[in-house]
């Protein structure tokens, strides 16, 4: 706990400086290795589709334009690829 609030400690004041791409960028990187709790969520238009990741970690691929993650359905899990122009991900408790 201790860690990881020194790790956002030191993201925001890193992120003072930086512009708005660099700041997207960060984030985007941010969510590969901090694993946790996670609500995914990918919306077009009137499509809406969201997952919660659990004691896991979404992972970014910028050059390809994908999130990637598992997701736990019952006993079975399942592989999962968002396009990150329209997805949104939340920590969660």
């Amino acid at each position: 706990m201790i860690a990881r609030l020194m790790l956002l400690l030191c993201l925001s004041s890193l992120l003072g400086g930086c512009t708005e791409e660099q700041q997207n960028r960060l984030n985007r990187l941010g969510v590969t290795w901090l694993e946790g709790n996670y609500r995914v969520t990918y919306a077009d238009g009137e499509h809406v589709k969201s997952w919660e990741v659990r004691d896991g970690k979404v992972t970014s691929e910028p050059e390809k334009g994908y999130y990637f993650f598992w997701v736990k359905e019952g006993k079975k899990s399942y592989y999962v690829q968002t396009p990150i122009a329209r997805t949104y991900i939340e920590e969660i408790p």
